[in-house]
């Protein structure tokens, strides 16, 4: 495959770009009841995604492509197939090499809608808050 399945990609579950550590890609999430998401993300272009720091923990498995963290100057690529575990307070970021796909579930919330659905069907935009 060289996409997400369509019912995946619905419109009221796109990531705000402002909730994005890394230029350019295009985004899902899924809510827990826990509070915990699942994110699916598709990187169009090579990229490098902003070091930052989550207050819980983050899983992600690359479907596609290649995504190398950078964690305390360490490069570690993670290609297709394989995953990686990032602990809560650790600092990472990355480069993203264009048409990698990646899936991240997150210990916590850590993507903002960029819209939402109103009573009428359409859109409206959705305030973010910083993660």
């Amino acid at each position: 495959m060289d996409d997400f399945p369509e019912f995946m990609k619905c419109s009221a579950n796109k990531i705000a770009t402002s909730s994005q550590s890394t230029p350019g890609v295009e985004g899902y999430v899924f809510d827990g009841a826990d509070g915990s998401q699942m994110a699916f993300w598709t990187c169009p272009e090579t990229a490098v995604s902003a070091p930052h720091v989550h207050e819980y923990d983050e899983y992600m498995i690359v479907a596609q492509g290649c995504y190398t963290l950078v964690i305390g100057g360490r490069r570690i690529p993670v290609k297709a197939g394989e995953e990686y575990f990032i602990p809560k307070g650790l600092s990472h970021g990355g480069e993203v090499v264009a048409g990698t796909r990646t899936i991240h579930a997150f210990g916590g919330r850590r993507a903002e809608r960029g819209s939402r659905p109103t009573a009428t069907g359409q859109f409206d935009a959705v305030p973010v808050r910083s993660v």
